[in-house]
């Protein structure tokens, strides 16, 4: 699909399988944290989803790690709940065969009724990782997810195959079963690093960034094109970033004034420990952004990196740091900016995740569908 017939966003959701509450909170592990009061059980979870759906966001991100709930386990349960939503669930190269996890995809692709997309997440904190057995480093990490997609894509192609790489060996392997008439589930791939790049370039449909200001994050699209071109390939290109909108910039400012009050400095110090140890070049990039070590007093402004775009999240959140602050019109405007420089795809949250799905439909939504369609980048 070219460039010129993707003019349109793509709009999507988080859903808040570690917990939720009206305060910023670690999707990873909790650093002691007491804000999550609602819990990540399907019942709220599903409120999350069918909220979701009727702003009219196509799909739901999920994450994956210790202090969330199974993705997979997850988003079948809520998948029940809901009629169009799509969801993106989150999937790490050490958690599964990748015969297996491309028959487990097939199945949900199958009784979902083509609901299915799935982010690939390679790691990025060892002590993590060797938690759950995984004790590679993170070039062989990346080594084994480039052959993990490659026996998925081939899985779901139909193909019959052996396969003898470095990391998984299969004979006669390809599935049983197909996807049916939904088609393969679309691959998600987040990742700075040029090994993340190259897996991206090659096995990626949409490629992940994280939320920085406006002509940096048009910097980093470059060389991930570039790749992916010479692999005679073109990616989607997707954002993640959280929203403050509210119906005055000033109202929205003190939204993120009450958040940043109820983040305690030991929070900040425990979470910059523990960012310190990742090896994530994305993580490392969004940890630079609040210009803080940990245990220091942090007021708003200086936390403010560019226009209505604010780095508080990342004090104490893992990934995905910076959030869009303002008016719903000055959000637009911000999230128009980044369409303008070549963004295809969004993927969303505001807390509480419940409250600000519908939000976003209501105040947002409106005012993106009526902008004029940005020319290609």
């Amino acid at each position: 699909m070219s460039r010129e017939e993707r003019k349109v966003p793509r709009w999507h959701w988080f859903l808040p399988t570690s917990g939720d509450g009206r305060n910023v909170t670690n999707v990873i592990d909790r650093l002691g944290q007491t804000s999550m009061n609602r819990p990540a059980d399907v019942e709220y979870l599903a409120e999350v989803a069918k909220a979701a759906e009727r702003a009219g966001f196509e799909a739901v991100l999920t994450p994956t790690g210790s202090g969330c709930e199974d993705a997979w386990i997850t988003c079948a349960a809520v998948a029940e709940h809901t009629q169009k939503l799509k969801f993106i669930v989150a999937l790490r190269p050490d958690a599964a065969a990748p015969a297996w996890a491309a028959h487990q995809a097939a199945s949900f692709q199958r009784l979902s009724g083509g609901r299915l997309l799935l982010n690939i997440v390679t790691g990025g904190d060892p002590v993590e990782q060797r938690s759950f057995g995984d004790f590679l480093d993170k070039e062989s990490r990346y080594r084994r997810t480039a052959e993990f997609l490659e026996i998925l894509k081939r899985s779901w192609a139909g193909e019959q195959f052996d396969f003898d790489g470095e990391f998984f060996q299969l004979e006669q392997g390809g599935l049983r079963l197909g996807t049916g008439a939904f088609g393969s589930p679309g691959v998600y791939f987040g990742g700075a690093s040029p090994a993340a790049l190259d897996v991206a370039a090659r096995y990626a449909d949409t490629w992940l960034t994280w939320g920085e200001p406006v002509e940096t994050v048009a910097e980093r699209l470059a060389p991930v094109r570039e790749k992916a071109a010479a692999a005679g390939r073109e990616l989607n290109i997707g954002l993640r970033i959280h929203l403050i909108s509210r119906d005055s910039e000033e109202e929205a400012w003190l939204e993120a004034d009450r958040m940043l009050d109820a983040i305690d400095p030991g929070q900040v110090a425990a979470a910059r420990e523990k960012f310190a140890r990742m090896e994530s070049t994305a993580q490392a990039r969004m940890t630079d952004l609040s210009h803080t070590t940990g245990g220091e007093a942090v007021d708003r402004d200086s936390l403010v990196i560019a226009p209505n775009l604010w780095a508080g999240v990342g004090l104490v959140r893992e990934g995905a740091g910076t959030a869009i602050v303002g008016s719903h019109e000055q959000v637009a405007e911000r999230l128009m900016e980044y369409r303008d420089i070549g963004i295809d795809e969004f993927i969303l949250s505001g807390y509480p995740h419940l409250e600000e799905a519908l939000n976003f439909g209501e105040n947002l939504r409106p005012l993106l569908d009526a902008s004029p369609v940005a020319s290609s980048a």
